[in-house]
């Protein structure tokens, strides 16, 4: 048996490595996935929130704080860029449609967003938060480094809008396929804008796991919504007198 003082001097070197949480990332994301088909691929096993899940418990077991396994798993962080771009390969597959239809689609961005924003905000107001935590509700339905960019510009807090975008992602992609069931909405395009549209990313990588045309479409909504959400909405802010 391995002495208890040598496995912590094990645990301090492996800790310092890089490569021990880049490891842990795709491990989780591989269980993740294991659960995901083992359940028949149901949406309420995603597997990003299992991944996440899974990742934060193994942080307060090891007592490991988020800055020592972000400087380990920051490759997939910078991946995020490039991955970003490629979402415009499917779309460009979807160019004839995008060109049909985009008026629709623009309307649908504006009217998406603005509802999403209204919405968080309301509820935030009805429920008594303060004002700083309803302005960092506001911007919940984009994707996270948006978000919290125009959290900083509005006066709300980054991390809290940080949270919150990541709640509703994982909320939106677990509850989209029953939404879409009961509404009897069918078609790939719409249900994928739809969900890029109010989940962001981690709906658009549920869309993804559906078929190329949705996840296509939701990447669409994600990019405009946060575009317009960006440029409008501290516009929108400062004409309402609200900051």
């Amino acid at each position: 048996m391995i002495p208890h003082l040598e496995l912590n001097t094990l645990w301090v070197y492996m800790a310092g490595s890089p490569l021990l949480w880049l490891t842990a990332t795709l491990l989780a994301y591989r269980v993740a996935l294991f659960i995901y088909d083992k359940s028949g691929h149901s949406p309420l096993a995603n597997p990003v929130a299992i991944s996440v899940a899974l990742l934060v418990l193994v942080l307060l077991l090891s007592n490991t704080p988020y800055s020592v396994y972000f400087n380990g798993a920051q490759f997939v962080h910078f991946l995020l860029g490039p991955v970003t771009v490629a979402l415009a390969i499917p779309l460009y597959h979807q160019l004839e449609k995008l060109k049909r239809n985009w008026f629709a689609l623009l309307a649908g961005s504006l009217i998406g967003g603005a509802a999403g924003i209204s919405v968080a905000m309301g509820l935030a107001w009805l429920l008594g938060a303060s004002p700083l935590t309803i302005l960092s509700m506001a911007p919940k339905s984009v994707t996270i480094p948006i978000a919290m960019g125009v959290t900083e510009k509005i006066g709300g807090l980054p991390t809290l809008t940080a949270v919150m975008v990541m709640l509703t992602g994982l909320f939106g992609a677990g509850v989209a396929h029953y939404v879409f069931k009961f509404l009897k909405i069918e078609d790939d395009a719409t249900c994928g804008f739809a969900l890029g549209a109010t989940a962001h990313g981690v709906g658009t990588a549920r869309a993804f796991q559906i078929s190329h045309e949705m996840g296509a479409f939701s990447g669409l909504a994600m990019g405009l919504c946060g575009i317009l959400t960006a440029v409008l909405l501290p516009l929108a802010l400062k004409l309402f007198g609200v900051i």
